[in-house]
């Protein structure tokens, strides 16, 4: 008993040391993101809701008001495969593998480049068997669901890391600009 009291808190303690922190929301620096027209796509909208969900974001995606974003995300490719992977000994399809590829890019109303062209992927198996087609339609439909918020949930983590590692390099290149500045004197 003694020997639980004492590890417990120090095993909670070690994962506060080594920097362990449960995933939270994204904190994203910009105000006004451009996505484009989202009816036609299930991953945009879920993309639009994650990043409008963190508060204080405002998701365009009317093409007339383009200028008032700070960032534009361009979904360049988004597909769904579904591919044979195994049969059985008569030859009827025992298995099938699910891919979603999702290729897209962030930059920021100026052009620079904040994630360029990027191909995401995301893949999945699922038996099958003939007297089960209804339900293993649910479920191929369950999986590519799955797919699109895993392959969401990377490009939110991409955009925070690419997004901070640009505001560092402005505000690293602004006090570059100032330390090599030329010093001139009163008299100057």
């Amino acid at each position: 008993m003694f020997l639980r009291g004492v590890c417990v808190p120090f095993a909670a303690l070690s994962l506060v040391a080594c920097g362990f922190q449960l995933r939270s929301t994204q904190k994203f620096p910009f105000k006004t993101m451009y996505t484009g027209p989202i009816f036609g796509s299930p991953l945009l909208i879920d993309l639009s809701r994650q990043v409008a969900g963190t508060g204080g974001v405002e998701i365009i995606t009317d093409q007339r008001q383009i200028e008032r974003a700070e960032v534009i995300f361009e979904l360049l490719q988004e597909q769904r495969e579904k591919v044979v992977a195994g049969r059985t000994s008569s030859g009827s399809v025992r298995e099938f593998l699910l891919r979603t590829s999702l290729r897209f890019r962030l930059r920021t109303r100026e052009g620079k480049e904040l994630i360029p062209d990027t191909l995401l992927l995301a893949t999945n198996d699922i038996s099958y068997n003939e007297t089960l087609a209804l339900s293993k339609d649910q479920e191929e439909q369950m999986l590519y669901r799955n797919m699109g918020i895993d392959l969401v949930g990377q490009i939110v983590r991409r955009m925070s890391v690419s997004i901070v590692s640009y505001n560092f390099s402005r505000i690293f290149t602004h006090v570059v600009s100032e330390a090599t500045a030329p010093v001139r004197g009163p008299g100057a």
